[in-house]
């Protein structure tokens, strides 16, 4: 290699490698000087995990002796936040994990400069850092999910949809962007193609009207799917349309409907529906009557909205001619597919019978009314002329004539109600009246029958009454008006009468007042009703009908008492609190729970009382060396003598009576007694003996001494039970016997603890603990 020539090595490869931002031809220009660059690695892995800057590459330069004297600088894009180059070296590191998908590469500037001058010693050079891919993003559907369609009954192998997937990773670089399609959910029904993604039919001849709808997942993987690969899912819903590949068929093969034979023309006689398993357009289809024994009778349409065939009468029935029609009806499919011929004809036929009832049909005049001559002179009853009438039912039933008296109000004339013979009723004036114009009924002759009524309803109040009584009525006053109803129909109508019931008739409120017209009214009998006293009053009234026999009930009129302005208009109705002190119901509410709290509150302090126990010395009692005075500041140790009378102690020997105890109560004895001879002198001792001298006396008379309570500090634990795997807790009996603890580490706290390391550490017998 020449000594200045620009190169770059790829590791992967192998091979020596002419950098793309070198000189041009450098293999035909050794012998320059310029650009002597060396740097052996370009690509960086993405995601690197590593706890230590990733390894980039290495930039060198001839001019470089390793004397120290070139410094290399390094620029462009992350120069300052993601690659950083060892100055002396040259080796380039990636101080941040790489993305490929956020940037594929970086465009750096490398400088040789004099370290000492910052003076360029090379050109500034160009190089590229590209950023090496891995499979870190697996394949998605960017539309997913799929809505798809296919027509049922299609063959296999029919395409349905295609889906895609897309892989962020790099497609030049290895298989982390190339993707293979599977079907998770959806066999044996369908089937994908694994490397287009084209979804197609699995299975022939699915019928829709069997199952409509089929849900698929579908799986994209990457590393043309192999172990390891990435992958996403998406759902595809797959929809049979529908085919015309079912006929109509009628659910019966004869139908049977009745029609009245005074049917108008034009009107409905009945509908008949083929079924057909498809739907929209498949499903339409038309209607025709082929035969039938009453042409030109009926007709029949199609429904748009449901597809029935509907029967239309097209002349007038009558049961006397022909009281039943046979017709022969078909229904086709408009819409035929024919790639579905095989499945058979797409039509069906069905029979009709239609049945004709009777219907009493009016009489009918055998012959049309013409004129009739009578002379002006002819007397009264003669003859004129006769009508003639049959009935056209099957029946024949017998006919009877009238005159309409509306044609005839002075009554000239009379028509025979059997015979139908028209004869005169009184003289006749030619010139008062020339032609009279008569209109005769003819009846047919009918048997009604009619149920006699009998008077077994009792009468009951006609509506719910909903009666208003004001504060201010007035005695006298009428605050309702009741009447009644009954179901009877008696001939000569109702007549209702009406009272207050017995239990109530001599009430001091009210009174009623039958009105003799089947009404009643409702008085007050006083004044001042008040809805504090009593909101609803209920009256029983009694109501009796005129029927044989009478019937009675008793109906209860609710009154209720309002608060009404001075037009009588109720402005509020119903009961109303009282309360003598005028507070509400809530805070009457609040005060009763406030009291129950108090009263709670002074049952616990009772209690917690009743359970506090009694000192065991009365203030008045305790000498005054037993009280212990607590003071915020460090006392000063023996040496103070400020806070305390030293006199009484060291005069103990003199104030002391051997016999007494000074720290019980007198009439308690004392079990353990001094000799004189044991007994110490306390004057010829120095401070601190007497003061221990005299705590070891108290103790050990407290010890000896279990009947008197120590009045000092100390407490007594003489009832703390027995058995105790614990045993004793009491101080008091620790001292007299040998401990574990070791209270040595007490000399070394300094003088302050010196008495406490006096008493409690294990020297020579000085103390009396030792």
């Amino acid at each position: 290699m020449a000594p200045k020539g620009c190169w770059g090595l790829n590791p992967s490869s192998g091979d020596v490698e002419k950098s793309p931002h070198s000189d041009p031809d450098p293999w035909g220009a050794l012998h320059r000087h310029k650009r002597s660059w060396v740097w052996n690695q370009f690509f960086v892995l993405e995601e690197f995990t590593g706890n230590e800057p990733l390894y980039v590459g290495k930039l060198h330069s001839d001019v470089d002796k390793g004397d120290g004297k070139v410094k290399y600088v390094l620029s462009g894009e992350g120069s300052t936040s993601i690659f950083t180059i060892d100055e002396n070296t040259g080796d380039i590191h990636a101080t941040k994990r790489l993305d490929r998908e956020a940037q594929a590469y970086y465009t750096l500037q490398a400088q040789a400069v004099d370290r000492v001058t910052n003076i360029p010693v090379e050109p500034r050079s160009e190089f590229v850092v590209k950023v090496q891919d891995i499979n870190d993003n697996e394949p998605k559907f960017l539309d997913g999910p799929y809505l798809a369609g296919v027509p049922e009954m299609s063959p296999l192998g029919t395409m349905v949809v295609q889906v895609a997937a897309t892989d962020a990773d790099d497609p030049t670089y290895g298989n982390s962007a190339r993707v293979v399609y599977s079907i998770i959910h959806g066999q044996p029904y369908f089937s994908v193609e694994p490397k287009t993604g084209v979804i197609r039919t699995a299975l022939p001849n699915m019928d829709r009207e069997t199952r409509d709808q089929y849900v698929l997942v579908i799986q994209a993987k990457d590393m043309v799917g192999q172990m390891g690969g990435l992958s996403g899912t998406t759902s595809v819903t797959v929809t049979l349309t529908d085919v015309n590949d079912n006929p109509p068929r009628f659910t019966h093969k004869n139908y049977q409907y009745t029609v009245p034979e005074s049917l108008p023309v034009q009107s409905v006689v009945a509908k008949i529906r083929a079924a057909d398993e498809d739907i929209g357009s498949n499903a339409e289809m038309d209607y025709r009557i082929m035969d039938g024994d009453g042409p030109g009778m009926f007709n029949i349409t199609t429904d748009e909205n449901t597809q029935d065939g509907v029967i239309i009468l097209l002349k007038p029935l009558d049961f006397e001619t022909k009281s039943s029609f046979f017709l022969r009806i078909e229904a086709t499919n408009r819409n035929i597919d024919s790639n579905f011929l095989s499945a058979g004809p797409f039509s069906d036929t069905t029979s009709v019978r239609v049945t004709v009832d009777d219907v009493n049909e009016p009489p009918v005049f055998s012959t049309p009314l013409g004129k009739m001559v009578v002379s002006e002179d002819a007397r009264v009853g003669t003859s004129i002329g006769r009508v003639s009438a049959h009935d056209p039912d099957t029946s024949n039933n017998a006919i009877r004539y009238s005159i309409d008296r509306n044609t005839d109000l002075e009554r000239f004339f009379n028509v025979d109600a059997l015979s139908g013979v028209i004869s005169t009723a009184k003289p006749l004036d030619r010139e008062a009246n020339l032609i009279h114009n008569l209109t005769v009924f003819a009846i047919d002759s009918i048997a009604l029958i009619t149920v006699q009524d009998i008077n077994d309803n009792a009468p009951v109040f006609a509506i719910d009454y909903e009666t208003i009584l004001c504060e201010n009525a007035m005695p006298g006053q009428v605050i309702q008006t009741v009447s009644a109803v009954d179901k009877d129909e008696l001939l000569s109508g109702h007549r209702f009468y009406f009272a207050l019931a017995a239990p109530v008739a001599g009430n001091l409120n009210f009174t009623l007042r039958d009105n003799k017209d089947n009404t009643a009214s409702v008085l007050t009998k006083r004044g001042g009703f008040r809805r504090r006293e009593q909101p609803v009053y209920r009256l029983p009234v009694l109501i009796v009908d005129s029927g044989s026999p009478a019937l009675s009930s008793t109906n209860t009129l609710f009154v209720r008492v309002c608060d009404c302005d001075s037009d009588s208009v109720a402005l509020s109705c119903g009961a109303v609190a009282y309360t003598a002190t005028g507070l509400s119901t809530g805070a009457l509410v609040a005060i009763l729970g406030c009291i129950i709290t108090l009263l709670v509150m002074v049952l616990l302090i009772v209690t917690m009382r009743r359970r506090r126990k009694e000192p065991l010395i009365l203030e008045e009692e305790r000498d005054i060396r037993e009280n212990i005075v607590r003071y915020d500041d460090e006392g000063g140790g023996e040496e103070d003598t400020e806070a305390f009378d030293m006199v009484t102690l060291r005069n103990l020997n003199v104030i002391r009576d051997p016999g007494v105890r000074r720290d019980v109560t007198p009439d308690t004895p004392t079990f353990f007694h001094y000799s004189s001879s044991a007994r110490p002198a306390y004057k010829s001792l120095p401070d601190n003996v007497v003061f221990r001298e005299f705590i070891w006396e108290r103790l050990k008379d407290a010890d000896v001494d279990p009947s008197a309570p120590p009045y000092d500090s100390l407490q007594t634990y003489a009832f703390e039970g027995s058995g105790s795997v614990a045993e004793s807790l009491s101080s008091l009996e620790s001292l007299s016997t040998d401990s574990d603890q070791n209270y040595d580490y007490l000399s070394n706290w300094g003088p302050r603890f010196k008495k406490l390391a006096d008493m409690y550490g294990n020297s020579d017998g000085a103390t009396v603990f030792s």
